[in-house]
């Protein structure tokens, strides 16, 4: 049981390749950090693992189910909605917050995405059972705001719970906890933690922080430098 990155190619138009044949895996369970320097593709790495972006060749899976064709760029303000499928077992939480979010709609409806087989009221009576609200520091008024109406930092909690809210079995954290403060770092982490250990989540993880890497990651697979045209 793994998320699999296998002999995959990619890059963008008129730059070289960003990764050729590169292969990986995330198990069950695991936390694996994601270490480059800046540039050399995480961010893009992270967004083929997650099935908004396609290889240009090889293949990405999930449990053995191919992710590769799937499209989960939903539009404006739609990055982070729950796909279906093998797409819905994989949860990015990407690293600028405010691109997550319809900028038109209401935060708790947002939220309620992350349960997209329920109703809206059921899915945040969801969310408040499983502790995410409280675990997380959402607050109820925020429920009702817009998404420019709330700072980086709380848009980064409603990203989190959104996405825990789906139930994955993998989740890719990208900067998740860059733009919070050391106190609301470490408490937001030992949330997500204690959380994957609960349901056996696979975590891969991207930061510049080492300390943080230290404490959170299993191991660390390094991404080879790209290669040339």
């Amino acid at each position: 049981m793994a998320l699999e990155a296998r002999d995959i190619t990619f890059g963008y138009a008129g730059a070289a390749p960003l990764y050729r044949g590169l292969s990986l895996a995330v198990e069950a369970g695991e936390r694996v950090a994601l270490r480059a320097p800046s540039g050399a593709g995480k961010t893009t790495l992270c967004r083929l693992l997650a099935g908004y972006l396609a290889p240009q060749g090889g293949s990405v899976s999930v449990d053995g189910a191919s992710m590769t064709g799937r499209d989960r760029r939903a539009g404006t303000g739609g990055a982070d909605r729950a796909g279906v499928g093998a797409a819905r077992a994989v949860q990015l939480i990407w690293q600028h917050p405010e691109q997550a979010f319809d900028p038109r709609m209401r935060m708790g409806r947002s939220l309620a995405e992350g349960a997209a087989d329920l109703p809206r009221a059921a899915a945040l009576e969801r969310a408040r059972g499983e502790g995410l609200i409280e675990a997380f520091g959402i607050r109820d008024e925020w429920l009702s705001r817009l998404p420019h109406e709330l700072s980086g930092g709380e848009l980064m909690r409603f990203c989190i719970v959104r996405a825990l809210l789906a139930h994955p079995a993998y989740l890719i954290c990208d900067e998740m906890s860059a733009m919070l403060d050391a106190l609301t770092q470490a408490q937001v982490w030992r949330a997500v933690l204690e959380i994957a250990g609960e349901r056996g989540m696979g975590l891969m993880v991207v930061s510049h922080d080492p300390a943080l890497v230290a404490q959170v990651a299993t191991r660390e697979v390094v991404l080879p430098r790209s290669p040339r045209a």
